[in-house]
């Protein structure tokens, strides 16, 4: 049913989403190596962290919870959440102004069932949100299949996390590097691969 949204009873699996979105983090800021300023895109659905079907089951305090696990570890870094709204609000993304201060805002506001319970937990979380059709991030986490590959800068590349799930979801990360230009004879900075 539209609007529709649903508790968790098991308040310990709520605590363990929250640690696997905070281990996630943490690894990702290692692996893709990322620095204070950049952006990372997060697609996540509620109802599959439960085991349900991406768009059946959205659960605000689970969107909040891995709301709250991914911040303790981006935010002390000074890296930026990027929130993939759902495909009702054709993935806008939210994030605060201050990751993004020149770029063309538009105007919605998610709500759990319209934009999904994650971009809602950040929109209200965040010191002053903004809605964005288009960011170009530096890594990502796609937790349940949210397919945020369209936010991501050009040249993504797959990265293989140790924290492989959270909660029931399948958890798939991304890293970006700069495009390889040039023929036979070019010569590549090997800190950039």
């Amino acid at each position: 049913m539209a609007g529709t949204t649903y508790e968790v009873e098991d308040k310990s699996f709520v605590e363990q989403i929250k640690n696997d979105a905070k281990n996630a983090a943490l690894e990702l800021i290692e692996v893709a190596r990322l620095q204070k300023g950049q952006i990372v895109v997060i697609g996540c659905s509620t109802s599959e962290t439960l085991g349900n079907q991406v768009g059946s089951h959205s659960v605000p305090e689970v969107g909040k919870a891995i709301f709250e696990g991914l911040d303790s570890a981006f935010s002390p870094a000074g890296i930026f959440i990027a929130a993939q709204c759902c495909e009702h609000l054709n993935r806008a993304i939210i994030v605060e102004h201050e990751a993004v201060p020149n770029a063309e805002i538009v105007n919605v506001v998610p709500q759990p069932k319209a934009g999904g319970s994650f971009a809602t937990a950040c929109y209200g979380a965040f010191k002053a949100p903004v809605a964005l059709e288009h960011v170009k991030a530096d890594a990502g986490l796609d937790i349940g299949g949210t397919l945020i590959g369209m936010h991501l800068k050009e040249v993504a590349v797959p990265v293989r996390l140790k924290q492989n799930h959270i909660g029931k979801a399948i958890l798939l990360a991304a890293r970006t590097r700069p495009k390889f230009i040039g023929g036979d004879r070019a010569h590549y900075d090997e800190n950039l691969k």
